[in-house]
Formats: C-alpha cells, sequence, structure tokens
C-alpha cells in the first residue's frame, strides 16, 4: 500500500485544487494504490464548520445535515450532488465520482459544535448530500466519532445509505437509540442487475443493501428503505415494481417510500451521456418526459406512488411515516426544492 503525499501543489491530473474553496487554508492530496481506492484522489481539509443549515429549510423536513465527505464514488450516474463539485472548481462528471473531500476533523469539529450554547439540539441528517458510508469511510473511519459525539449529547439523527459499511458501526448506532431518536434508511430502487452495474457502479448490489436491512432490523434497528429512484422505462414496469417491494418486505423494512429518478442541472447532462451510450432508443422519450425540468410528470409520480404504496401494504409494510421513534424511525425525504414545489410527491434530494 502506497500513500502519496501532495500537501499544497496538488496533482495536476487531479484537477485544480484551490484551499480557499473547501474553507480552510490548507489541503492535503493523496492517491491510494489499493484496487478499492485505484483511480481515486482524496482531497484532506480541516474544515471550519460541519453542521450545515439547510438552504430553504422552511420547506425541507429537517434543518441541519452533516456531510463528512464532498463527491462520492459511488458514481451513480444521477447523483444531484454531481453540481456542488463545481463550486470547487472540480468536474461534475468523472470527477465528482473520483475526487473526494475528506473533512478529517469532522468528529472533533462536531463535539465543538454540538456544546456551543448556541446549539438547541436539532435533529440532523446525514447521507442527503453524498454518502456517508461511501468506500473512502472504510479509510477515514470518521462516522463513529461522529455517532459517538450526537450520542454524548442525545442529539436525534438520521442516515440514510446505499453502502454495507454501515454494520460496522451497528453497537455504536444501538447505543445511540437508547438516548435519543435515531433513523435509518437503505436506498434501493430496483433489483435488474445490469442496471445497477450502469447506473451505480461504485454501489453494493441491491441485494446486499437489502441484507444490511435484514441485520439491522434483526439487532433492533428498524431500517425503512427509500425506493430510489424508479427509473422511468428501465426500472418501472409493474413486475419490476412487484418484484423489489417484495424483497424490501422480505428485508424486514419497516417502511418503503418510492421517489422517481429527477435530473436537476449537472445530473441532467451527466445522466443523459449515459442514456445515449447505454440506451440511444430511449433519449428522445426522456427529453419528453423531462422537458418542463427536473421533476418527471405529476401524473407519472402519483401513477408509481400509488403502486408501490398498493404493492406495500399487499406485502404488509406501509410508507414512511411523518413522526420518528427511537431504533425505528427512517429518515424522511425532503421536500422539493423551490422549483418543484408544485410537481407532485415528494422527491429526495440524494437521488
Amino acid at each position: 500500500m502506497r500513500w502519496n503525499h501532495l500537501a499544497e501543489e496538488p496533482d495536476p491530473a487531479a484537477g485544480a485544487v484551490n484551499p480557499a474553496l473547501f474553507g480552510t487554508s490548507a489541503v492535503t492530496t493523496r492517491t491510494f494504490d489499493t484496487p478499492e481506492f485505484r483511480g481515486i484522489t482524496f482531497h484532506e481539509v480541516r474544515a471550519r464548520s460541519i453542521v450545515n443549515r439547510v438552504p430553504g429549510a422552511s420547506r425541507m423536513p429537517f434543518e441541519w445535515t452533516v456531510n463528512p465527505y464532498r463527491g462520492c464514488s459511488h458514481a451513480c450516474v444521477y447523483c444531484f450532488a454531481r453540481k456542488t463539485h463545481g463550486y470547487l472548481d472540480l468536474d461534475t462528471g468523472i470527477g465528482f465520482d473520483s475526487q473526494i473531500v475528506v473533512k478529517v476533523n469532522a468528529p472533533e469539529l462536531l463535539r465543538r459544535e454540538l456544546s456551543s450554547r448556541q446549539w438547541r439540539g436539532a435533529h440532523i441528517a446525514m447521507g442527503t448530500n453524498v454518502d456517508c458510508y461511501q468506500r473512502a469511510e472504510g479509510r477515514y473511519q470518521l462516522m463513529p466519532g461522529i455517532i459517538e459525539a450526537l450520542t454524548n449529547h442525545a442529539n436525534p439523527f438520521s442516515i440514510l445509505t446505499k453502502g454495507t459499511l454501515i454494520l460496522r458501526d451497528l453497537d455504536t448506532l444501538r447505543r445511540a437509540a437508547d438516548v435519543t431518536e435515531v433513523g435509518i434508511s437503505v436506498s434501493v430502487g430496483f433489483l435488474d442487475a445490469e442496471l445497477w452495474r450502469t447506473v451505480e457502479p461504485g454501489t453494493p448490489a441491491p441485494e446486499r443493501r437489502l441484507d444490511v436491512v435484514r441485520t439491522l432490523t434483526a439487532r433492533g434497528l428498524g431500517c425503512g428503505v427509500l425506493m430510489a429512484p424508479v427509473i422511468p422505462f428501465l426500472g418501472d414496469r409493474p413486475e419490476q415494481l412487484r418484484a423489489t417491494v417484495r424483497a424490501i418486505a422480505e428485508a424486514g423494512a419497516v417502511s418503503v417510500t418510492p421517489l422517481v429518478l429527477h435530473l436537476r442541472p449537472g445530473a441532467r447532462e451527466w445522466f443523459m451521456a449515459w442514456l445515449a451510450r447505454h440506451h440511444p432508443g430511449l433519449v428522445a422519450r426522456y427529453e419528453r418526459m423531462y422537458a418542463a425540468g427536473a421533476y418527471a410528470p405529476t401524473w407519472y409520480q402519483r401513477r408509481i406512488t400509488r403502486q408501490v404504496h398498493e404493492l406495500a401494504a399487499e406485502y404488509g409494510i406501509g410508507p414512511a411515516g411523518r413522526g420518528a421513534s427511537r431504533r425505528i424511525a427512517p429518515p424522511r425525504p425532503p421536500v422539493p426544492a423551490p422549483e418543484a414545489a408544485s410537481a407532485g410527491p415528494t422527491q429526495l434530494t440524494l437521488l
């Protein structure tokens, strides 16, 4: 194993790194030559703050987030957060997948901010921007310290993930759930193996994510599933929806919430390029479906929501509740951004 240190003078191939853009005065850039990190560059920063207020928080079901990483090796072609890499002068395509910003002081910074007299103990959501259990977490191990800080302050929180690494922290999460409200949800939009390999190439297989649901539930940490994204014309056939909901129910999920694919600027261009390569015959249909903006038509969203809820009821599970209780509360998906306020059913900003 080998780390390459490139402090303050980054590798030109990694993209121009301006420390000021990271909210810090120094950036250490590293590469790691083991197979799981090959081709990925890590930009280690010491952030100045870690608890972030959500823009337009009055429209959201949570007001505060913690994001220890920026960029995501899950490489989901539809991820809305791609646009945020542009704010760092980094590429929003492959760069988003391979240029990962790591806030190495996240746990200590969180402990300090939670101890502030100004902090009132509001719910903190994690995984709503990029996945806090992406591959980088296996190396940097920021989440145990983050969860412990929240536990010590009995601060309610929720986690949304596609990663199986959350099971590493199972005992830590159980201790947190003994003193505060803890919500956990896993994202599984479909079961199709070919679709998964091309559209979510850096994630664990859907079946492995459902194993996470199964394990968490068996250990007393009830887990919801965000059935997201439901991808039009590729993952929305009735038999596909049925198979996915049935598998979610068999995994023991306490809830299922369907969310149709939406394509914001940044993600839209990357997804449409992927579509042109893998499913060129669908390009025109997508252009028509998303002609009005980032969201699929209201009638389509409502149809998918109705179908999934009917299947969920048939298999003995229901949609995510609006409340929260210890150990079983999945995080609630955010309300659409203002541009989509009238677009119909709720959309999850992570997807």
